[in-house]
C-alpha cells in the first residue's frame, strides 16, 4: 500500500524537475535576451520590446511590432552594455525583424524544433514587461496551429498558443522549452483574456530570419488586386464541381498588374490559383509564394456563371515604406 508520506515524497520530487528545469532554462537563455528601445531622434524612448541574440556575430531575433517607424533602435543587454542597433531586415507581415549589433562576448539562444511541440509541453517565456529586465513566467504549450492577423492583414499560420504569462515588453523575447531550446517568438495576448499568449513557431521565425539577413526582406508575390472572400451560389458550385463553397470576389484591379495583365476584370470570382482551391483571401495570400514570383500559372475564376481560366504572372510584392 502506497503511504501518505510516499505520494508527498512523489509531489516533491516531481516539482523539484520542474523548479529545476524552469530555473535552468532561465539561467541558460536569460544572457542571450536583450531589451529593445524605439528612440526619437532627440533620444526620447517611443516604445520598447525585447528580442534574443541568435548568432554569435550580432543578429537579434525580434517582432516587427517593437521596430516603430523612424525610430533609432537601442539594445540593452543582460551585462548592463547599451548598444546603438541597425536594421537589418523586417516583414511586418509574419511580425517579424532582425537587428544587428556589433558587441564582443555575446551569447547566442539556441533554436529548438516547433514540429516537435506537443500540447502540454513546458514552457517558458523571458523578455523585459514594463522594463522589467530578464522576467521569467512559465506554463506549458497550450494549443499548436493557430492563426493570427499580422499587423498588415496577413494570416500568421503555425502559432503556438501558450499559458505563459506575456505583458507589454514580452514582445519579440523567446519562449523556450525545458532543454533551454528556443521554440517560438512572443508576439501578442488577448486582453482581457487571462492565460491566452502566442508566439511565432520557431521553424516560421528561423526561415524568416534567414532570408531578411540576405534580402532584408521576404519576397512574395502578387497580383496586384483588391478581392474579399464571399461565398458562392450554391447551384454554381454543384454545377463547375467547385471544391468550396467561397472564393475571392475581385473589387479592383491596379493598372499594370499582373491581374489586368492577365484579363481579370471587377466582378471576376477568383476560386483557383494553380493546382489549389481558392476559398477567400486568406488561401490566395498563402498560395502567392516566392516562388509564384514571375512564375506563370494557371488561374480560374467565375465571370457571372461561367468558369474562366486565365494565365497569370504574378509580380513581386512591392517592399513596404523604409522604416
Amino acid at each position: 500500500m502506497t503511504t501518505g508520506l510516499a505520494l508527498d515524497q512523489e509531489d516533491a520530487r516531481l516539482l523539484d524537475a520542474y523548479s529545476e528545469a524552469v530555473t535552468g532554462a532561465a539561467e541558460r537563455v536569460s544572457p542571450s535576451v536583450v531589451k529593445i528601445e524605439a528612440l526619437s531622434e532627440q533620444g526620447r524612448p517611443r516604445g520598447s520590446g525585447s528580442g534574443f541574440v541568435f548568432t554569435p556575430d550580432g543578429f537579434i531575433l525580434t517582432n516587427s511590432h517593437v521596430i516603430q517607424p523612424g525610430a533609432r533602435l537601442g539594445v540593452t543587454l543582460p551585462d548592463g552594455r547599451r548598444l546603438e542597433a541597425s536594421l537589418a531586415g523586417d516583414d511586418p507581415a509574419t511580425d517579424l525583424a532582425v537587428l544587428r549589433i556589433s558587441a564582443d562576448d555575446l551569447t547566442p539562444a539556441v533554436m529548438g524544433d516547433s514540429r516537435s511541440l506537443k500540447v502540454g509541453n513546458v514552457a517558458i517565456a523571458i523578455g523585459n514587461p514594463f522594463g522589467f529586465s530578464c522576467t521569467v513566467t512559465a506554463g506549458v504549450v497550450s494549443a499548436l496551429g493557430r492563426s493570427l492577423r499580422s499587423t498588415t492583414g496577413r494570416l500568421m499560420d503555425d502559432i503556438i498558443q501558450t499559458d505563459a504569462a506575456l505583458n507589454p515588453g514580452n514582445s519579440g523575447g523567446p519562449l523556450v522549452n525545458s532543454r533551454s531550446e528556443v521554440i517560438g517568438v512572443n508576439t501578442a495576448t488577448i486582453l482581457p483574456a487571462q492565460g491566452i499568449c502566442f508566439a511565432i513557431a520557431v521553424n516560421t521565425a528561423r526561415f524568416v530570419a534567414v532570408r531578411l539577413i540576405r534580402d532584408g526582406r521576404i519576397r512574395r508575390a502578387y497580383l496586384g488586386i483588391g478581392g474579399q472572400t464571399v461565398p458562392l451560389l450554391r447551384k454554381v458550385v454543384r454545377f463547375h464541381s467547385l471544391p468550396s463553397s467561397h472564393g475571392v470576389l475581385v473589387m479592383s484591379i491596379e493598372p499594370g498588374g499582373a491581374g489586368e495583365k492577365a484579363g481579370l476584370r471587377d466582378g471576376d470570382l477568383i476560386v483557383q490559383l494553380g493546382d489549389e482551391p481558392v476559398a477567400g483571401i486568406d488561401d490566395l495570400q498563402r498560395l502567392l509564394t516566392e516562388a509564384q514570383v514571375g512564375a506563370r500559372t494557371i488561374l480560374r475564376a467565375l465571370r457571372g456563371t461561367e468558369l474562366i481560366t486565365l494565365g497569370v504572372t504574378p509580380l513581386e510584392t512591392p517592399p513596404a515604406p523604409a522604416r
